[in-house]
């Protein structure tokens, strides 16, 4: 009891004797508030304080990644860790039936499973194009589970498969691990199409935050053989995709360590992509240069579509520009999208509709004129 106690009461630091007299559900709103520094409703571990930070994954209860508000206000209120859901309970959005931990990589490690959703009813005969959505958490937190949140509104519609694929975390394993995990669980799923009538000629993939620099490396890596990996039992397949989406995805770990953000990236080892590469980037300029996807932006890559927001304090800014420079340079349809003021995590419903564009046009081959003009995220939807 005494470590769950500890949270709530690093919070109570942050108050002054003022903010001490209101309400208590206030003050925990008001604590939140301040933490939440890109205003996006959620706390990424690098949000909080430094003292605060040991007790981050307790009070991540879904393990998405970022703490929201019900997670703060629960564990605060002295309840202790918020009730999870048990794997495969999640509640489905109706007309969705899922086939839940599916092994890809031949083996009995939880982390390298795969979700499989499938509409109750198809719209025509033809086989189902596929969305994987790639989960973030800094490459060390997060989940598959939480993938049906994004996939659900595609999936309803009839036209489309999703699948939400884990992979080994960094405190297992680090870098290619990640890469072979994600490139094992698309060999599968070309591998099974037929069985439960999917395309496999037609796979978009998406992700955010670490996410998305996975998805960015499957878009470039496809035609790289080192990065291949020889997990699972379908090596004769590969591991291309047909396009990707990139939702605020480190691109250039070079760079990165030099751009302004949050998260300290000149002094320790213990930040998120040096946990990644197996130490500081500086003393691993090779590795960094190997799992950055901008290295291996070429001709005939898959088209992208990158959104990242301008003050994004965790990922810069420049990392999504760097991405849409290098596939623009080699001749790979790219869109950014520029979120006006947003941080790391956005919503918008107009963003959502560009997004749908992009998959009917890549996955569905349904022409229409994607718009790329910058949303400017005002206000976050709770």
């Amino acid at each position: 009891m005494k470590s769950a106690l500890l949270f709530p009461c690093l919070f109570s630091l942050a108050l002054n004797a003022s903010a001490q007299q209101v309400a208590p559900a206030e003050r925990l709103a008001r604590i939140f508030t301040q933490m939440d520094a890109n205003q996006d409703g959620k706390l990424g571990k690098e949000e909080l304080p430094e003292r605060m930070r040991g007790n981050f994954d307790r009070v991540d209860a879904d393990k998405d990644g970022f703490i929201s508000k019900e997670e703060h206000q629960a564990i605060a209120a002295g309840r202790g860790k918020p009730e999870r859901p048990a794997a495969g309970k999640r509640p489905l959005p109706a007309g969705v039936e899922a086939k839940l931990d599916l092994a890809y990589a031949g083996t009995d490690n939880p982390r390298q499973k795969l979700d499989l959703y499938l509409p109750k009813e198809r719209k025509g005969e033809k086989p189902l194009p596929v969305i994987v959505y790639i989960h973030g958490g800094g490459w060390r937190n997060g989940d598959k589970s939480g993938g049906i949140g994004g996939l659900g509104r595609f999936v309803t519609t009839g036209v489309y498969a999703g699948v939400s694929v884990g992979y080994r975390l960094t405190g297992e394993s680090q870098w290619p691990t990640q890469i072979h995990d994600c490139k094992a669980a698309i060999r599968w799923i070309k591998a099974h199409a037929a069985e439960y009538g999917l395309d496999a000629t037609k796979i978009g993939v998406w992700g955010t935050s670490a996410g998305g620099h996975l998805v960015s490396m499957l878009g470039t890596s496809g035609d790289v053989k080192e990065l291949e990996g020889s997990l699972g039992q379908h090596l004769d397949q590969d591991s291309k995709v047909t396009c990707v989406a990139n939702y605020y995805g480190p691109e250039n770990f070079l760079t990165m360590i030099q751009q302004k953000s949050t998260i300290n990236r000149t002094q320790g080892g213990d930040y998120p992509e040096a946990l990644l590469l197996g130490g500081p980037v500086p003393e691993r300029e090779a590795v960094a240069k190997e799992a950055s996807p901008v290295t291996h932006a070429s001709a005939g890559d898959a088209p992208f579509f990158t959104a990242h927001g301008t003050k994004d304090p965790v990922v810069p800014f420049a990392q999504g520009q760097e991405i849409h420079a290098a596939l623009t340079q080699a001749g790979v349809p790219s869109i950014l999208q520029e979120m006006t003021g947003g941080g790391h995590g956005f919503r918008s419903e107009v963003l959502d509709q560009r997004l749908k564009q992009f998959f009917d046009l890549h996955l569905r081959g349904v022409e229409s004129k994607i718009e790329s003009t910058p949303i400017e995220v005002t206000e976050v939807k709770k």
